[in-house]
């Protein structure tokens, strides 16, 4: 396995209850557990999802609070593998650069880099990749006229410094999307005063942070199953109102821009800061606990400035129209770099493997390529809740793999059966930037993503673990 974050730590951790006598390794390229959640460290970095659905299915998340913030869920992972057995089996400092799945043999050969060590070659019979879907050592970080000129600060919330000192300093954070809207009152706790800079609006929803249904559950049920129901309300609530959104999106927009309109009150510029050009779910929600980033704006600690940036000043960012932010802080919350397999370079037998020519099975696995797998969350839920359901699936597949003897199974699709389409359905920057490198998907199961919890569920626990799926021997696979 590839990675100690949310969704390695989840797979190692089913593996070892389901088939406790496979023998595992999980490589981290980091020096701690966490992944995303020991990455970012910008003032508070917290879910964007409820910890009912983000957290494991088979662990419950026991603190009061629905949205958590960083640290809190790098403690649950961190006890996750311990509680489980797990953490044990992690390599830490191994980054996977390469992967080469031998025919003649079966099996997939790494080559691990190690710092401050010479290159290591290790060999697995599968491989399971769970490292996330962005650059962890770089960002979309569009430069800017006159960044010369500028005396301040600036930062990518991605490389937040450890001692950066923002208290009673001019802060102006780049972006409107779910990181802008984590820092803005953060930042607006002690900073001077926060502006938040878009070129367009997004939609943003005030939740609370705490669940009463599952509070009051709590109370009532045992934890294990207060969790479980608390878990599928949220995702049958999620689900219900995506869909009102895909089927209703004027209706829907006119209702999330109207609750912004009752947090800010009839005097502030709605139309200009919180109505997107898009319709609701072309990109995804931005959460805001508690309602704390409009807490912000009405007590006018933070305001949003609207339009695209013409310059940095020395003191600011000068927009088209002639405003000029004060700023001797900028944040370029500007997005992220997708990266599919963290970079890992696939090939079989010395031929390199483009995912980007390939179809995905299941949201999990690439069309022609034996005994691969790869953790992909959903685009309109928690991530956590496809990622565990792969987890799943992959023991069941092992299993079968063991009842017939077979040492490697390939995704097939059929010549002609099945016509691509693309693998994301946001419009998101981050996505759209990315697209020619991301797999396709196709027109019907199992090569279509469902974007569905519901449907997943059948299809990974109660599906067929054979449907189009080719298993062979050792060695079968080797090419005259």
């Amino acid at each position: 396995m590839i990675g100690a974050g949310l969704s390695g730590i989840g797979a190692a951790c089913q593996l070892r209850r389901r088939l406790p006598d496979r023998r595992f390794l999980i490589l981290e390229a980091r020096a701690a557990i966490g992944g995303t959640w020991d990455l970012f460290r910008y003032p508070g970095i917290r879910s964007d999802s409820d910890m009912h659905t983000l957290g494991y299915g088979f662990r419950p998340w026991r603190a009061a609070e629905a949205i958590a913030d960083g640290p809190a869920i790098r403690t649950y992972i961190e006890e996750t593998a311990r509680e489980e057995g797990v953490a044990d089996h992690i390599r830490f400092g191994h980054r996977v650069t390469a992967a080469d799945w031998s025919s003649a043999e079966s099996h997939w050969t790494l080559t691990v880099e190690r710092e401050g060590a010479q290159p290591l070659t290790l060999a697995c019979d599968w491989l399971h990749a769970c490292t996330g879907y962005y650059a962890y050592d770089r960002a979309h970080r569009p430069a800017f006229d006159g960044e010369e000129e500028f005396a301040g600060t600036i930062v990518h919330p991605q490389f937040w410094p450890e001692r950066l000192d923002y208290a009673g300093r001019r802060v102006a954070v780049i972006g409107s999307g779910a990181t802008a809207v984590t820092l803005v009152p953060a930042l607006a706790r002690t900073a001077a005063h926060v502006t938040m800079v878009q070129r367009s609006p997004s939609y943003v929803v005030a939740r609370p942070a705490r669940d009463r249904v599952a509070d009051r559950l709590r109370k009532l049920l045992p934890v294990h199953a207060a969790y479980a129901v608390t878990r599928w309300k949220n995702v049958l609530l999620g689900q219900f109102f995506y869909r009102l959104a895909r089927a209703r999106p004027r209706a829907m927009a006119r209702r999330l821009i109207a609750m912004v309109g009752q947090e800010l009150g009839a005097d502030y510029d709605v139309a200009t800061h919180f109505t997107p050009r898009y319709d609701p779910w072309d990109q995804r929600l931005c959460l805001v606990p508690d309602g704390d980033l409009f807490a912000a704006l009405r007590e006018r600690r933070a305001s949003v400035a609207t339009g695209t940036i013409d310059r940095l000043t020395r003191d600011g960012l000068l927009l088209v129209d002639g405003t000029h932010v004060p700023a001797d802080l900028v944040v370029t919350a500007t997005g992220l770099e997708i990266l599919l397999l963290g970079g890992l370079v696939l090939s079989r037998d010395g031929t390199i493997i483009d995912p980007a020519g390939s179809l995905q099975y299941k949201g999990m696995m690439l069309s022609d390529v034996p005994n691969l797998s790869f953790a992909f969350g959903y685009t309109n839920a928690s991530w956590t809740l496809k990622a565990d359901l792969v987890a799943g699936y992959l023991c069941r597949l092992l299993r079968a793999m063991r009842r017939r003897g077979a040492a490697s199974a390939t995704p097939r699709v059929q010549v002609g059966s099945v016509h691509e389409v693309s693998f994301a359905n946001l419009s998101s920057g981050y996505i759209q930037r990315a697209l020619s490198s991301l797999p396709r998907q196709g027109h019907r199961r199992p090569w279509r993503l469902n974007q569905n919890y519901a449907l997943d569920v059948l299809a990974l626990r109660f599906g067929s673990v054979a449907e189009e799926i080719e298993f062979a021997a050792a060695g079968a696979g080797v090419r005259a």
